[in-house]
């Protein structure tokens, strides 16, 4: 059972009569170089209610999008019980023909939401591969969700996208195809993104930004930052140029205890994007 505190800035719709349902996903194991990313979910919420719901680039007040809260799902230690609830939260807003948005936590939160989908593609916008076998023992650590995730869909249809940190391990292993940072700063987001579409076999996709993905000068507050990254513009176009294909979202890593608010204000403004450019579609259809 989800459990309700603070929720995300113009969410004030009932479960039945949403068209976005978001989740918070307070879940960490401590193997972070900085944890803290439990509390990424309500630092996210709160930062929600300082910024405008009116998006003139949009020209959409989100108070006009019917989205739900359903809170915080309950705090775990173990992996496998956090796969657990998060399978049986997601399995019952797709089910019921919603757009899920889960708010983490660490990035392995992702796993349970993809495993609730049937036919869809991820793109992964994170700073490392997180393709490892196995991290600390665990086939289910975050160096190892997209991993988890091919071994789920295919090596196929997953795409991590500004990677800029990868280990020996995974240079050495079968390796999913990816769009690497230093390419897409020579080559621009716009062509790169649209080489990530064309890569995509799958029509529907499922978008995952660790906020990482994004340059630390701009979202410092991450528990393994990596310099070289994107920028929020960036992104923002990604989430824009991927449009309808759009059928779920997440962003996971935010730690406020490495932050002065700067990230969890970006990460509450994409989610906002996410909800302007879901409503868009979902609505003209």
């Amino acid at each position: 059972m989800a459990q309700k505190g603070v929720t995300f800035a113009s969410a004030k719709a009932n479960f039945d009569e949403a068209h976005f349902v978001i989740v918070g996903v307070p879940f960490e194991t401590g193997k972070s170089l900085r944890p803290g990313c439990r509390g990424g979910p309500k630092a996210i919420r709160e930062a929600s209610h300082n910024l405008e719901t009116y998006l003139f680039e949009h020209d959409l007040d989100l108070r006009s999008v019917p989205v739900h809260d359903m809170g915080d799902l309950p705090k775990v230690k173990k992996n496998t019980d956090m796969v657990e609830h998060v399978r049986q939260a997601a399995e019952k807003i797709i089910g019921a023909g919603k757009f899920p948005i889960f708010m983490g936590g660490e990035h392995i939160i992702s796993l349970p939401v993809v495993q609730s989908f049937k036919d869809i593609g991820v793109i992964s916008i994170d700073a490392h591969l997180d393709f490892r076998e196995e991290q600390d023992g665990s086939a289910l650590g975050g160096s190892c969700v997209m991993r988890r995730m091919a071994d789920q869909i295919g090596l196929e249809n997953v795409l991590p996208f500004g990677v800029r940190s990868i280990s020996l391990e995974e240079k050495t292993s079968k390796m999913p195809n990816y769009i690497d940072s230093f390419s897409i700063h020579e080559q621009g987001i716009e062509n790169s993104w649209k080489r990530a579409m064309n890569m995509m076999r799958r029509e529907r996709v499922f978008l995952s930004l660790d906020i990482d993905g994004i340059d630390p000068s701009f979202a410092p507050g991450t528990g393994t930052p990596e310099p070289f990254g994107l920028s929020p513009y960036e992104v923002k176009r990604c989430i824009n140029m991927l449009g309808e294909r759009m059928v779920g979202f997440d962003v996971s890593e935010v730690c406020p205890a490495c932050d002065q608010g700067s990230t969890a204000v970006l990460a509450a403004r994409l989610v906002q994007e996410v909800l302007a450019v879901g409503w868009k579609h979902r609505k003209g259809k």
